[in-house]
């Protein structure tokens, strides 16, 4: 016989926390090499000048209804070869996930560290395969601690400090 549910709660029993992934998707992704063909031939004749790579990453998210909330992990990578611009990779990953029966507190860390954990290993691939197929060297970004971002962000809050780079 099936269980039945009546006001949260099922067999007697409190309805417990859910936390599932519904979808990830790439929202906006795009490549720019402003200075191709001669950055490519700058690359080949002095390979004594190493290239300066920036990363600069946030996370957004928006509360669909209905416990279902989109959040969207933001990178951009920037290569630089002295003052000119190599390439600039941008991705914004994004997931839908249905988070219900949490607490204030605990749906904020699923929101800002969880959440993001779970999209960067997709972003970090579309950047990945974006560098290269845009004629440069591959290029691996390195992991990402969020769980320590989203408890430096918690602590700034808490001191009325600014707002780190991940932001809700």
């Amino acid at each position: 016989m099936a269980d039945v549910t009546t006001n949260g709660q099922a067999n007697g029993q409190a309805t417990q926390p859910q936390l599932v992934l519904q979808k990830i998707y790439v929202k906006d992704v795009s490549f720019e090499a402003p200075n191709a063909p001669q950055v490519f031939q700058e690359i080949a004749e002095d390979a004594s000048t190493a290239p300066q790579v920036q990363l600069n990453l946030g996370h957004q998210a928006a509360d669909l209804g209905n416990d279902l909330y989109e959040v969207v992990l933001s990178l951009t990578l920037t290569c630089t070869l002295g003052e000119r611009t190599a390439y600039l990779a941008e991705v914004h990953q994004a997931g839908l996930f249905g988070i219900a029966g949490f607490g204030e507190a605990e749906q904020a860390g699923i929101i800002g560290s969880y959440c993001p954990n779970l999209l960067f290993p997709y972003a970090r691939q579309v950047i990945s395969q974006l560098v290269l197929e845009g004629g440069f060297p591959p290029f691996l970004l390195q992991p990402i601690n969020f769980d320590a971002l989203f408890a430096e962000q918690q602590r700034r809050l808490a001191g009325g400090g600014d707002a780190p780079v991940l932001n809700s």
